[in-house]
This record gives C-alpha cells, structure tokens and sequence, in this order.
C-alpha cells in the first residue's frame, strides 16, 4: 500500500487498517516461527505498512492540535 493510498483513507479506515496489519503481522511471525512461510519479506514488508499507519495518525493528530491551539 502506498503512502498516497494510506493518506486517502479516512480515521476509522486508518484504524482499521492498523488492526488488519499486526493482525498479519502476527501471523507472519507465526508461520516463519513454524517454517510454514517461506517468503522471509513479508515481516519487514508489513512492519513498514504498519509504520506508514502510525506516521499518517500521527500526523493527523498534530495537525489537529495544532489548529485547535491556533483557535484557542
């Protein structure tokens, strides 16, 4: 998923998201624990997705603080 499709979805989707990724995240650590995975890029694959995640609610949330102590 790509940074401009991470900033197009809305708070709850970005939420959403956030899930589905450690969900698939802790599956992927599970089936290389295992030795049912063999595709070994997936795990930085999806702690980058995840990190994409947290940077875009991150910026959100302070811009949001940043307009709310400019009206206050």
């Amino acid at each position: 998923m790509d940074i401009s499709e991470i900033r197009a979805l809305s708070d709850a989707d970005l939420a959403a998201a956030l899930v589905d990724a450690k969900q698939e995240l802790w599956k992927v650590r599970f089936d290389l624990a295992t030795r049912q995975e063999k595709n070994y890029s997936r795990l930085p694959a999806t702690r980058k997705r995840i990190a994409k995640i947290l940077t875009v609610m991150t910026e959100r949330e302070r811009a949001a603080a940043a307009a709310a102590q400019e009206t206050a």
